[in-house]
């Protein structure tokens, strides 16, 4: 396995460097404090380390071989992302009533739970997540190596490596929080996300 470590990682990077709806999650949950950015890290690793677990158990296949259990999955995925799209717009519309960067400012009720729960349904929802890992960590297994506990082991390891990636997000937005958190920059940063995240649902509601 240690001679395939270095492909897999780099395979990681390539994976984890892909914007897509966990990476503007943690980036306006960043906003709120490094915290919540770090537990909907955690929150989202959660998510990418069971779906490797339930690759290696062979679960995601029913994804894959059963087209009604892929839709259910996929109408309960766009729902959750129109969910947090629609958030997200109501939040920009709140910034824009906001006239001084103190009361942009103020904190918000954002509990640790709720964020590491946002990070972790938003992975879940996706089941394209679960089809992917199905087919990624399976390709790393040495010949001969026993597949499952191999396959969780990969999971763990892409979970962790994520988890040191994305907090340089969460860091990077810290360090800009005074200049982020301005009533008119959260504003356009909330209007942005949120077409974002209603059109990834959309596309998600209507794909085959």
């Amino acid at each position: 396995m240690l001679s395939h470590l270095p492909a897999f990682l780099v395979a990681c990077l390539l994976i984890a460097a892909s914007p897509g709806p966990s990476t503007i999650l943690i980036i306006r949950n960043s906003l709120h404090s490094r915290r919540s950015g770090m537990l909907t890290v955690l929150g989202n690793e959660s998510g990418v380390f069971l779906w490797g677990v339930f690759a290696a158990f062979g679960l995601t296949a029913l994804l894959a071989a059963s087209e009604m259990a892929y839709d259910v999955m996929r109408v309960l995925g766009a729902v959750v992302l129109l969910g947090f799209g629609v958030q997200a717009l109501r939040a920009a519309r709140r910034h824009g009533t906001e006239v001084t960067l103190a009361t942009a400012e103020r904190p918000e009720r954002h509990s640790g739970w709720r964020s590491y729960r946002a990070g972790l349904l938003l992975n879940l929802a996706n089941p394209k997540v679960g089809v992917f890992a199905m087919a990624f960590l399976p390709q790393f297994v040495p010949p001969g190596a026993p597949e499952l506990p191999t396959m969780v082991a990969l999971a763990a390891i892409w979970a962790v490596f994520e988890i040191g990636y994305y907090a340089t997000y969460v860091w990077g937005v810290g360090r800009l929080r005074a200049a982020l958190s301005r009533p008119g920059v959260r504003r356009r940063l909330d209007q942005v996300s949120g077409t974002v995240l209603i059109a990834l649902g959309v596309r998600m509601a209507v794909e085959s």
